[in-house]
C-alpha cells in the first residue's frame, strides 16, 4: 500500500508531500491543475525513464520518493533476496534526476537499476489509464489476466525459467553443431598431419646422433684417410712419434738420479708415451668403425631430409617444437571426438527439458481451461452492471504444436458490446468508453484475488455518465475493501465514495505556476463536490445535494 509520496522539483511541482491511507482515495481538481503531472512523477518510481525536461528548476535535482507498506504482498521477500536488497515491511523507493541528466534509483537507500525498480514496484502498484486500455488487445496482458485469475503465476514463472534454459540449451547446441561441423571438416586434415608426424618417430636425441652419423657417412673416405695418416705418423713411419719419444725417454732416464727436476721430466715422458700409445689404439678403433655403407647412408639422408622438410613445413625451430605441433594436432583430433560425445550428452539434456516443458505446458493449459469460464462469467456480470447488458465476452484458447514462451496456448479475447454485432478481437474495439469499462471489469475481477496492494485509476469515468458513473463508483468502492484504490475523477458520484479526498490545484506565485495538493476536510469536501455538481459557483441546492451524496455513499 502507498503510504507517502514526496515530489520535489518536478514539472509544475515545487514540493508536494501527501500521505495516503487505506480504502478508496479520490483525487479531484480542475482540468490542467496537474493531476496527470502527479501520475507522471509517480511513474518514475515505477521504473519509467525521464530526462532533464522534468526539472522545474534546471539547477536542482528532482526527487520522487514513495513509501510503501509491504506486508502480505506475495513474493516480495523472495524478490528482495534475489537482488540482495534489505527487506523491510515499510520500504522507501526513490528516484533522483540530476541537472546533468543522470538518473539514480534507490530501494531502502540501496542503489538499483531501473529494471529492478520496475520489477519490484510492479508488484506494489498498478496505474490504470485510458492509454492502458490499449493493453487489452495484447497477448501478454491477456495471458496475465488468465494466469493471475487461475493462480498460475508461480507455475508460469517456473515454466518461463525452464523455457529460458531450454532456449539457451538450444542456442548452445546450435553453436556446438557449428563447431562440430567445422571440426569434422578439419578432422581429416588434422589426422593426416598427425599421422605424418607420428610416422616420423620424432626423437630429439636421435636427430642429433643422426646428424653426426650422416656427416661421417658423407665424409667416410676423408676421415679414414686422415686417421690412417695419423696412426702412420704416430707409430708406423720410419721416424714415428712413439719410437722417437721412446729414444728420448731412454736417454733422459739416466739423468733421473741427478735431481728432482730430471725425475719430473722423465715422468712426463712416461705419461707422453702412455698417452700416445693409447691415442694410437683409439685412432685404430675409430678407423675400424668408419665404414662407408651406401645403403645406410641413403637411409640416413632420406630420414634427415624428411625431418628437415617437416620442420620447414610446420615452421618449427627444432624437433622439440615438431613434437609439440604433433601433440597439438592430437588434441584437436581428441577435441573433435569428445565434442561429438559432449553433444550427445547435451542433446539428452535438451530432450529432458523439452519433455518437462511439454508436461508443464499441459498443466498450464488445463488450469487456464478451468479458469476461463469463470473469468468470462465474472466479467460479463461486471459489464452488465456497467450498463452493457448485451455485451458478450469469450476467451478463445487454442493449442500450438510446440511449447513457446507462454506454453502451448494461444489466447484471444473476443468481445461484442452490442446485440447482433459479431465477436471481434479486443484490439479492434474503437470505443474508448467500452474499452474503459471492459478493463474496469477485469481489474475489478482480479482485485478480489488480492494480487496487488494498490491500484490507481486515472479518469476511469471518461466516456460515461449518469447511472453508469454510480455503478463504476460502486465497483471502485467494492474493490477498495480488499485493496487501496486511488481514483482520479471528474465525477461527483465517484468522488463522494472516497474515504479520503485530495484536491489538486494550480496557483501562480512570483510569476510562476505551481501545482499543489491538499487533503480536504468535511466542509471543503462538500464544497468541492458541489462545484463538480453545479460549476464554479454552485447554488445552495448543489451544496445540499453534495451533502446528501456524501452521506448516502458513506453509509
Amino acid at each position: 500500500m502507498l503510504n507517502h509520496l514526496l515530489i520535489e522539483n518536478y514539472a509544475l511541482i515545487e514540493k508536494l508531500d501527501a500521505r495516503f491511507g487505506e480504502g478508496l482515495i479520490v483525487i479531484t481538481g480542475e482540468t490542467g491543475a496537474g493531476k496527470s503531472i502527479l501520475l507522471g512523477a509517480l511513474s518514475l518510481i515505477l521504473g519509467q525513464r525521464a530526462d532533464t525536461k522534468v526539472l522545474r528548476d534546471k539547477n536542482r535535482k528532482c526527487i520522487i520518493e514513495g513509501s510503501f507498506s509491504l506486508q502480505n504482498t506475495p513474493g516480495l521477500k523472495t524478490l528482495f533476496e534475489a537482488y540482495d536488497l534489505d527487506y523491510e515491511d515499510y520500504s522507501v523507493f526513490r528516484r533522483e534526476i540530476t541537472p546533468q541528466g543522470k538518473s539514480r534509483a534507490f530501494i531502502n537507500d540501496t542503489p538499483v537499476t531501473l529494471q529492478v525498480m520496475k520489477l519490484v514496484t510492479g508488484k506494489l502498484i498498478d496505474i490504470h489509464s485510458q492509454h492502458e486500455s490499449l493493453l487489452l488487445g495484447t497477448s501478454d496482458f491477456q495471458f496475465a489476466v488468465v494466469d493471475n485469475f487461475a493462480g498460475n503465476m508461480q507455475k508460469v514463472d517456473a515454466y518461463q525459467s525452464l523455457f529460458q534454459q531450454y532456449r539457451q540449451q538450444t542456442q548452445k547446441l546450435r553453436q556446438m553443431e557449428e563447431d562440430e561441423k567445422a571440426a569434422r571438416s578439419d578432422l581429416s586434415y588434422f589426422k593426416f598431419q598427425y599421422d605424418e608426424l607420428e610416422a616420423a618417430r620424432l626423437d630429439a636425441s636421435e636427430f642429433e646422433n643422426m646428424e653426426e652419423e650422416l656427416k661421417v657417412q658423407r665424409n667416410a673416405e676423408e676421415i679414414a684417410h686422415k686417421l690412417e695418416k695419423a696412426m702412420f705418423l704416430l707409430q708406423n713411419s720410419e721416424m714415428n712419434v712413439i719410437d722417437n719419444a721412446t729414444e728420448v725417454h731412454a736417454s733422459l732416464r739416466t739423468l733421473s738420479g741427478f735431481g728432482r727436476q730430471y725425475q719430473e721430466i722423465t715422468n712426463r715422458l712416461d705419461s707422453l708415451l702412455i698417452e700416445t700409445k693409447d691415442l694410437c689404439a683409439e685412432l685404430e678403433h675409430m678407423k675400424s668403425k668408419v665404414v662407408h655403407d651406401p645403403e645406410y647412408a641413403a637411409l640416413l639422408e632420406s630420414r634427415f631430409d624428411l625431418i628437415q622438410k617437416l620442420m620447414h613445413k610446420h615452421n618449427a625451430a627444432g624437433i622439440e617444437q615438431l613434437v609439440e605441433i604433433k601433440n597439438a594436432f592430437l588434441n584437436k583430433i581428441n577435441a573433435a571426438v569428445s565434442l561429438e560425445e559432449k553433444m550427445a550428452q547435451e542433446y539428452e539434456i535438451l530432450e529432458e527439458q523439452q519433455q518437462a516443458l511439454e508436461t508443464m505446458a499441459s498443466e498450464l493449459s488445463a488450469l487456464r481451461a478451468a479458469a476461463i469460464p469463470k473469468i468470462q462469467e465474472e466479467v460479463m456480470e461486471k459489464l452488465k452492471s456497467l450498463a452493457m447488458p448485451h455485451a458478450r465476452f469469450i476467451i478463445k484458447q487454442e493449442q500450438s504444436d510446440t511449447p513457446g514462451h507462454k506454453g502451448k496456448d494461444r489466447l484471444t479475447f473476443l468481445f461484442s458490446a452490442n446485440p447482433g454485432s459479431d465477436l471481434q478481437e479486443v484490439s479492434g474495439i474503437a470505443s474508448g468508453g467500452e474499452l474503459s469499462r471492459f478493463m474496469l471489469s477485469i481489474k475489478s475481477m482480479l482485485s478480489a484475488k488480492n494480487l496487488l496492494p494498490t491500484i490507481i485509476f486515472d479518469e476511469i469515468d471518461t466516456g460515461i455518465s449518469g447511472e453508469t458513473s454510480s455503478k463504476v463508483a460502486e465497483i471502485l468502492k467494492a474493490m477498495s475493501r480488499s485493496m487501496q484504490v486511488i481514483a482520479i475523477t471528474h465525477m461527483p458520484q465517484i468522488a463522494s465514495r472516497g474515504i479520503t479526498h485530495f484536491l489538486v490545484y494550480k496557483k501562480i506565485e512570483h510569476g510562476k505556476t505551481r501545482t499543489g495538493i491538499k487533503m480536504l476536510d468535511s466542509e471543503e469536501r462538500i464544497g468541492e463536490i458541489a462545484k463538480m455538481l453545479g460549476g464554479e459557483k454552485p447554488s445552495k441546492m448543489m451544496f445540499e445535494s453534495a451533502k446528501e451524496l456524501i452521506f448516502r455513499n458513506q453509509n
